[in-house]
């Protein structure tokens, strides 16, 4: 029965209960609703503990099992009924702060399209994805996802492989170039054959990895069970003590009921919340209440590049000009890379706007797979080819400069080498600041930058933001690897953005995902950063840290309270039930304070 229902039960056993002494019903009327609310919410609540306590799993919430049945033994139903209510509307709450969190598995499944269009010479039918087989050709329309890999056998375009590859950039494709499942077209219509059916495809492969994960994840021992591990014995101690010296068994009970662990119960949730909706206002989504008790107990972080540390936009960042002035070169370049859809053309024409360089316009524009784009700008005859294209011709070759790393073009103005222009996924402005900062403010002593894009761009980064410890090239199940190993030395956080950071983000001790982009990456994560900020993971920082604190403060001082309680029921100072209100107090004082965690309190970031 639904922790919800039992204290709705229970209200309302009470309120008819109290209804009942107020008129000439008899004792066994009146307690009527009261031995109901225990036979179906009590039971129920019991018959959960029990199973618990089979499996050896104990939590402080045994003690308000103990004392439900105790309460019945005892006859001392409306002290019974109101331990009922104090449990199932502390797992109610809880159950709140966690809310419904969707299947990440699922939301994959569902991303990927189960009808693909399958090309049998000039006709096109529908067919499920699973029937696909090597070979077949199948059309990849506008804005689809691709379902297989592939190869591109007709139609040229672009697609967008960021969330899968970790790349940054939007890749051109012609025919002969491979294309990967999971990957979203762009505007035009391309013909794949395909490399490998669905099950085998590399989307399939990062499914696999990530249900994988999820089956070795540990459970996480919640921070009011690691309390109540050593307050459920000293109550049950009091309460046994009580009556053995007494030889009085409603002493048991009424230790018990103030014992009841409601500020555990109670307490901490009410601190969640406040905290989820603190985070919420600074644009961070709680998805699992269990990063904000673990994130400030994180050790190690683990930081993907592209789109956390960087920006995931490539950028015009060194030119080599030679023979022409910067600002004609560029005016030239820009001019022919209006009319192309490679996805270097878009740095290279906000470079130029930047520099408020006016554009001509180009005729005879040509742009052939493997042999770039040229056309005539100004009567000149300009080329943007690949570096392997320029080293074709002996002259040009001597010209280049050495690589630089990261995507580059050359460009040649009738024939002759003119300039090279490197591109770059550029740092984000407070990645350094932000990085230097974790060591001192947060305690992390192992800062780690692990990434699937090329050594060149990853280790170029790491200089520039300063972290010493770099893996690059690191496929899904790589980063897997890494993750899962950090995690059993210490505490993990995994901060990342895209799909193949989805397994990671779920085998780390935290995730924390970046989520503008992918859905996936959300379902995986523990808390999302709405506007992919830096700032904002050092808020989140600073928001569990506060947590923990206001949830420490209640639960403690709630138990505190409740451990004079106990020594109160014992003397015979307190009755069941006047323990039972009691302990209502001393919720509502642990309440009051865990209220604290939803109001801002200073400065959220120190970097």
């Amino acid at each position: 029965m639904r922790a919800h229902l039992i204290a709705l039960l229970s209200v309302a056993a009470l309120v008819v209960h109290a209804a009942l002494r107020v008129t000439s019903a008899t004792p066994l009327a009146r307690d009527a609703p009261l031995v109901a609310a225990l036979i179906i919410g009590g039971g129920a609540i019991v018959w959960d503990l029990a199973r618990q306590a089979w499996r050896r799993e104990f939590g402080a919430d045994h003690l308000a099992g103990i004392s439900i049945v105790t309460s019945v033994v005892l006859h001392e139903y409306l002290a019974g009924t109101l331990v009922v209510l104090m449990l199932s509307g502390g797992q109610t709450l809880e159950r709140f702060a966690v809310g419904r969190a969707s299947s990440v598995l699922r939301a994959l499944a569902r991303r990927m399209p189960t009808i693909v269009h399958r090309r049998s010479g000039d006709d096109v039918e529908d067919v499920r994805v699973d029937e696909v087989r090597v070979d077949d050709r199948i059309a990849v329309f506008p804005h689809d996802v691709c379902p297989v890999d592939g190869v591109v056998v007709d139609g040229r375009g672009v697609m967008d492989e960021s969330y899968l590859t970790g790349e940054p950039f939007q890749m051109a494709k012609a025919p002969g170039s491979e294309v990967f499942s999971g990957a979203i077209n762009g505007e035009h219509a391309l013909t794949i054959r395909a490399t490998r059916v669905a099950a085998d495809s590399r989307y399939a492969r990062i499914m696999n990895v990530l249900r994988d994960s999820e089956q070795r994840k540990p459970e996480l021992r919640r921070l009011g069970d690691r309390l109540g591990a050593w307050y459920t014995p000293i109550a049950l101690v009091i309460a046994i003590a009580a009556w053995i010296a007494t030889g009085n068994a409603m002493r048991f009970l009424a230790v018990l009921v103030v014992a009841t662990p409601c500020p555990l119960l109670i307490g901490i949730p009410v601190a969640i919340i406040g905290s989820i909706s603190l985070a919420a206002r600074h644009g961070i989504v709680i998805r699992d209440p269990a990063a904000l008790e673990q994130i400030d107990t994180c050790r190690t972080i683990v930081l993907d590049k592209t789109g956390t540390l960087t920006y995931g936009t490539p950028t015009l960042e060194h030119r080599a000009v030679d023979g022409l002035a910067d600002a004609r070169v560029l005016q030239l370049a820009a001019s022919l890379e209006r009319y192309s859809k490679h996805p270097l053309a878009a740095p290279l024409l906000h470079a130029a706007a930047r520099e408020q360089i006016a554009l001509i316009d180009a005729t005879a524009v040509r742009e052939q797979p493997g042999r770039g784009l040229d056309g005539f700008v100004d009567g000149r005859h300009v080329q943007i080819v690949g570096r392997r294209h320029a080293e074709s011709s002996e002259a040009i070759a001597r010209r280049l400069p050495a690589a630089r790393g990261g995507l580059e073009c050359v460009v040649l103005v009738d024939e002759q080498y003119a300039a090279t222009y490197t591109f770059r996924d550029s740092a984000r402005e407070d990645s350094r600041t932000f990085v230097d900062h974790l060591g001192p403010r947060h305690q992390l002593t192992r800062i780690l930058l692990v990434s699937g894009d090329r050594p060149s761009e990853v280790q170029a980064l790491a200089d520039r933001v300063g972290i010493r410890e770099v893996h690059a090239g690191q496929t899904p199940e790589q980063k897997v690897a890494i993750t899962e190993r950090e995690a059993a030395r210490a505490p993990t956080l995994f901060v990342g953005d895209g799909i193949n950071d989805a397994p990671a983000l779920v085998a780390a001790t935290v995730g924390v995902a970046f989520g503008h982009h992918s859905d996936i990456t959300t379902e995986a994560a523990g808390a999302v950063i709405m506007d992919a900020s830096l700032k904002r993971v050092d808020e989140l920082f600073h928001i569990a840290r506060r947590m923990r604190r206001i949830a420490l403060e209640s639960a403690v001082g709630g138990m505190a309270l409740s451990v004079v309680g106990m020594g109160l029921a014992a003397i015979g100072l307190l009755s069941p039930v006047e323990g039972a209100i009691v302990q209502e107090l001393i919720d509502l004082g642990a309440v009051l304070n865990a209220l604290r965690a939803a109001v801002p309190g200073g400065n959220l970031s120190d970097y």
